[in-house]
């Protein structure tokens, strides 16, 4: 047996899945900075949308009461990056994928968007190799955990900078004002540095984020553990 189908043959149990067309597998573990034209970038394409359909049917059958908006804030909660890059520690997915020297020096191996980008393309993999059925019985086994734990509470469903902004508006106060404090760059994401500041009160809080959005959301949610503090 060859390496690489070893190689194959250990992440394919990690996965829970045997792929009949083990190409597949292969071009979805692999990065543009090892084969730019066999890498897994078509594939994540076609494995987001897969991810976002089979997390739609598991919560619409979860919450027969729901509503489409609060269906789409279950959904957005659970299919992001952050949930993605979990998932792919959990299933040790950076041992596995093929990446040029320089993305591994650099520490490619744990990079978040990697990973994420990886386990949406293994998830377009399964489908084509064994179809929709495949796909959703591997997805759902590894998104159980979290399908169990959510809730359908519109609260904390919404975004920090949208609650903190309800709050204000509640209260009456000038909403939340956002500053860049710095960006630093680095050879594998920027940092945004932001900070958040209530107008005509003593309340600000940093956040950090690989993007201003994100930043911006993490001082919102500071704020809001500081004026939950206060009261």
């Amino acid at each position: 047996m060859s390496q690489k189908t070893q190689h194959l043959e250990k992440i394919s149990r990690l996965l829970g899945y045997t792929f009949v067309e083990a190409s597949l597998l292969e071009s979805a573990l692999t990065h543009r900075s090892f084969q730019a034209s066999q890498s897994n970038e078509r594939l994540e394409f076609l494995g987001d949308a897969v991810l976002s359909v089979i997390i739609s049917k598991a919560l619409f059958q979860q919450y027969p009461q729901a509503t489409e908006g609060q269906l789409s804030r279950l959904r957005s909660s659970l299919v992001r990056r952050e949930t993605l890059v979990e998932i792919a520690h959990y299933l040790q997915l950076g041992d596995y994928l093929y990446l040029g020297e320089g993305e591994i020096k650099s520490g490619g191996k744990q990079r978040d968007s990697i990973l994420a980008d990886a386990l949406e393309a293994i998830i377009g993999a399964i489908y084509l190799d064994g179809g929709i059925i495949a796909a959703e019985c591997c997805v759902l086994a590894w998104f159980k955990p979290k399908l169990a734990e959510i809730e359908l509470n519109i609260e904390t469903l919404k975004d920090p900078k949208s609650r903190l902004q309800e709050h204000l508006q509640a209260k009456k106060q000038l909403l939340p004002v956002y500053s860049v404090e710095s960006i630093r760059d680095s050879t594998q994401m920027p940092l945004f540095k932001v900070t958040g500041s209530i107008p005509h009160t003593a309340l600000s809080a940093v956040g950090t984020g690989s993007s201003r959005r994100r930043a911006e959301q993490a001082a919102a949610e500071a704020l809001l553990k500081l004026i939950k503090h206060e009261n």
